[in-house]
């Protein structure tokens, strides 16, 4: 399915790498005039080559200052992916320390409430939200206490939104991935030593990892993650709104 963005707004948080950088590229293929960019990696996210008009701004969605900055440059927004996130440290409830807790909340609970409600604010009639969630916050597991709550906050979140924006017929969605190829995998304990197992073959890694989770037995790339992301902001998800898009592999099954 092709997607028809021409003439639109669209903003993108989290959009230097991984999921965000590949939905940008998809939105600027898709015809989008302008894209309003947001990441801590000024360089990387400013090497993105887009054919649209795009607005960097770089710093911390945590910080409430740089939400302000954005909306002091104005501007109608047709869509947006709140993307930004960490994954953080993995320990038990038990053992977590409250500063690991409290900076993934910053950023996914704290950061992705700004975000909304900067698009909230700025959204003209009709426009569509996505908040990137997670299936750690559909399926409990061990160890990932901050992410999983987080991400289980970011989709109730969405269901709220999804109520408020409506009689604006702003329309908030949320897709919950599971595993998918980006640098997230990259320093985790885990995953390093994997890698080792593999002699250094990231992806072989990343492959039996797959199969070894889902039932589909495979990850998914961030182009494919980037093209749902632009069903649900599009006019062909004109009905859909408050819910998640759950897209594991069957993981969480």
């Amino acid at each position: 399915m092709s997607f028809d963005f021409s003439g639109k707004r669209v903003l993108v948080t989290g959009a230097a790498s991984g999921i965000g950088a590949a939905a940008a590229q998809a939105l600027a293929d898709a015809g989008a005039e302008h894209l309003v960019l947001v990441d801590l990696d000024k360089d990387r996210m400013r090497a993105l080559d887009l054919d649209c008009e795009v607005s960097h701004f770089a710093g911390d969605v945590a910080d409430e200052a740089l939400w302000q900055r954005i909306e002091e440059a104005g501007g109608k927004l047709d869509a947006a992916f709140l993307n930004a996130g960490i994954a953080g440290t993995a320990a038990p409830v038990a053992k977590m320390d409250f500063a690991a807790w409290r900076k993934v909340m910053a950023v996914n609970i704290d950061g992705l409430f700004l975000s909304l409600r900067t698009a909230m604010r700025q959204a003209g009639e009709g426009a569509s939200i996505v908040l990137t969630a997670s299936v750690a916050g559909v399926k409990a597991e061990p160890g990932i206490g901050p992410y999983g709550a987080s991400k289980a906050g970011v989709i109730h979140l969405a269901k709220i939104a999804a109520k408020e924006g409506a009689p604006r017929k702003i329309r908030v969605n949320a897709i919950a991935p599971g595993g998918v190829d980006t640098a997230i995998w990259d320093g985790m304990p885990f995953f390093e030593d994997l890698v080792a197992k593999h002699q250094g073959d990231r992806a072989g890694a990343l492959a039996a990892m797959a199969e070894g989770m889902t039932p589909l037995g495979r990850f998914e790339s961030a182009e494919e993650i980037a093209q749902q992301v632009l069903f649900l902001l599009s006019d062909a998800s004109g009905t859909i709104t408050g819910t998640t898009l759950v897209t594991d592999g069957g993981y969480s099954l």
